[in-house]
């Protein structure tokens, strides 16, 4: 049985570094475009799957975002994420009209999407279309891969990075950049990013000939299906204790939630997609994008904070685009 462990939470180490954040310029859009998904991984944070065909975003609020865009020449980033975002019927409407305002796209890909039934095309629309594309591959060990997202997973994982290698992603002198995603197995920090990504690149390479750009690093996150599983085998203190006692005060200028506004699949306007998650409102006075003419009226706005915030902080410090590269 576990022991109750103590830890301090994520505003009182704050407090106790003088910080109060807030939003600056807002040069990347998230948008979670629906928690549709062909998948239902063990750590999702989104708690996505089949099942979820109803949280999907439609072309009303698509175009609401367009018309964002067009008037925050500031935001030159666009992270399309979901659920699978390609299962949206307007993703590729979405990703066409963001290209035209000359904003890089990133697109969240399980890899595994590609192969369903409709998305025969999607790997060459993406790169005919000159999206970034950012893919999950937790482990490049088939055990591991398997164990946190399901039978078959690893196998089709492997095919859709040597399809879009063929395409020219990974690939030096392209402009396609192919990006993966780590994150831990469990309960525990992640490795140092650079050795890791080290250790990814020989091993993709040597046994399925795969290459790509680089390797982002991310904590798990203390919401959703990892907290159900964090307290039922009685691991939550001490995973707490864990990301409090790594907290890391030079991480936090870097934190995505200072220069980043996420949109959930119904418009509404959050600080990152963890407090998205959790139906923490942004805390600036607009709390949809209905409200807005740009997004450069968030700036400034209070940013809401929580104790799984801890997980941003903790070691070199995370975010959807890895370790965040300050080390403690």
């Amino acid at each position: 049985m576990e022991t109750a462990s103590k830890w301090t939470g994520f505003s009182a180490k704050l407090k106790e570094h003088q910080i109060t954040l807030s939003r600056e310029a807002i040069t990347t859009l998230q948008i979670n475009i629906g928690k549709l998904c062909n998948q239902a991984c063990l750590h999702c944070h989104v708690e996505a799957g089949p099942n979820k065909k109803r949280e999907n975003m439609n072309r009303e609020t698509v175009d609401k975002l367009i018309e964002l865009l067009k008037n925050s020449p500031e935001t030159n980033t666009v992270d399309i994420t979901g659920g699978a975002p390609e299962l949206n019927p307007h993703f590729r409407h979405l990703v066409e009209n963001c290209r035209a305002l000359g904003k890089e796209v990133i697109d969240r890909c399980n890899l595994t999407v590609l192969f369903e039934k409709g998305q025969e095309d999607t790997a060459q629309f993406l790169a005919s279309s000159g999206v970034k594309v950012v893919a999950s591959l937790p482990c490049y060990s088939k055990e591991n891969v398997e164990k946190q997202r399901g039978d078959g997973v690893f196998d089709k994982s492997i095919k859709g990075l040597q399809q879009l290698n063929e395409l020219g992603y990974g690939k030096e002198g392209t402009g396609l950049s192919l990006d993966l995603v780590y994150n831990p197995g469990g309960a525990f920090l992640p490795p140092p990013q650079k050795g890791l990504e080290v250790e990814y690149k020989q091993k993709l390479q040597e046994d399925f000939g795969i290459s790509f750009n680089q390797l982002y690093v991310i904590t798990n996150m203390p919401i959703k299906r990892f907290l159900f599983d964090l307290k039922r085998s009685k691991q939550y203190d001490n995973y707490m204790k864990l990301l409090s006692d790594n907290f890391n005060v030079k991480a936090v200028p870097a934190l995505m939630c200072t220069n980043l506004i996420s949109i959930s699949w119904d418009g509404k306007l959050y600080d990152c997609d963890f407090n998205q998650m959790l139906e923490l409102p942004t805390g600036a006075k607009a709390k949809t994008i209905h409200e807005l003419s740009s997004l450069s009226e968030l700036i400034g706005a209070k940013v809401v904070i929580a104790d799984h915030c801890l997980g941003c902080t903790a070691g070199a410090g995370s975010s959807c685009t890895g370790a965040l590269g300050n080390s403690k």
